[in-house]
């Protein structure tokens, strides 16, 4: 039998969908820092914005490229955050930015820089890009 104190306790991964609008971006990258917050993560505030940063662009790519709804799921490790978005395009991200520099175009190169680690992957439905940023500090260590 496996003693309650030698296993590791995490959160619940939480997921919703994102509507196909622009106006939903911005909550939805808000309540990835919200969730980071109430799991008390051990981010600096500078941290947390770089979070919301990187999902705000994953999640506005999978809304502006598909005009479809999108899952977001949220998950902590006990070292990294990591945000994954699931969307219905086929088509690879392009974190090269030569789509339109003036409007846009970037985000992804925005993303590898902040986060510790970024990827997709092909899924039945279409594709998952996902990105981890690790905390500040151990989980458990006084602030």
């Amino acid at each position: 039998m496996i003693s309650p104190l030698n296993t590791a306790r995490f959160p619940v991964p939480r997921e919703w969908g994102v509507e196909p609008c622009v106006d939903a971006v911005p909550g939805a990258r808000r309540l990835v820092v919200e969730i980071a917050r109430a799991w008390q993560v051990p981010f600096s505030d500078g941290a947390l914005r770089d979070v919301e940063l990187c999902a705000g662009e994953v999640i506005a790519n999978a809304v502006e490229h598909t005009g479809v709804r999108c899952r977001v799921l949220v998950r902590w490790t006990g070292e990294r955050l990591r945000v994954e978005v699931a969307d219905v395009s086929r088509l690879p991200p392009d974190p090269s930015g030569t789509h339109d520099p003036i409007t846009g175009g970037r985000g992804l190169l925005l993303v590898e820089a902040l986060a510790q680690a970024w990827g997709w992957l092909p899924t039945a439905r279409g594709k998952l890009v996902w990105f981890e940023c690790a905390a500040d500090r151990p989980a458990g260590e006084a602030v």
